[in-house]
C-alpha cells in the first residue's frame, strides 16, 4: 500500500506564507500521473486548490491564482504547495491527492487514487 504523508500546515497571520509538502511512500511506485492539493473548510465541500501532472502541467483554483504555486520532485515522489499572501478565507484542512501506478509484492501492477490524512492551515486576520 501507498501512504501520502503531509507536513507544513499551521497558524499564520494574513499576508503570511506557508509551504506544504506531501510525500508518497510504501509500495514500489512506478509513476505518479497527477498530484494535487484539495482543501475543505468547515461546512463546505472539498475543493481543488491546485494540481500538477507528470509533465508539469498545472491547474489552479481561481481563488489562489497568483498567490499559490504547486511543484513536484519526481525523484522524491513529493509535491509541494507554496502559499503566499494568505487570507483568512484560505483557512481549511488541506489534503494531498495522488493518482499513481504501483507494483504489489506479487509483482502485479495497479492504478489507484490516494488521499493524505490532511493538514490544518489557519490564517488569522
Amino acid at each position: 500500500q501507498v501512504q501520502l504523508v503531509e507536513s507544513g500546515g499551521g497558524l499564520v497571520q494574513a499576508g503570511g506564507s506557508l509551504r506544504l509538502s506531501c510525500a508518497a511512500s510504501g509500495s514500489i511506485i512506478l509513476s505518479i500521473n497527477v498530484m494535487g492539493w484539495y482543501r475543505q473548510a468547515p461546512g463546505k465541500q472539498r475543493e481543488l486548490v491546485a494540481k500538477i501532472t507528470n509533465d508539469d502541467s498545472t491547474t489552479y483554483a481561481d481563488s489562489v491564482k497568483g498567490r499559490f504555486a504547486i511543484s513536484r520532485d519526481n525523484a522524491k515522489n513529493t509535491v509541494y504547495l507554496q502559499m503566499n499572501s494568505l487570507k483568512p478565507e484560505d483557512t481549511a484542512v488541506y489534503y494531498c491527492n495522488a493518482d499513481l501506478v504501483a507494483r504489489q509484492s506479487t509483482g502485479s501492477y495497479y492504478s489507484k487514487n490516494y488521499w493524505g490524512q490532511g493538514t490544518q492551515v489557519t490564517v488569522s486576520s
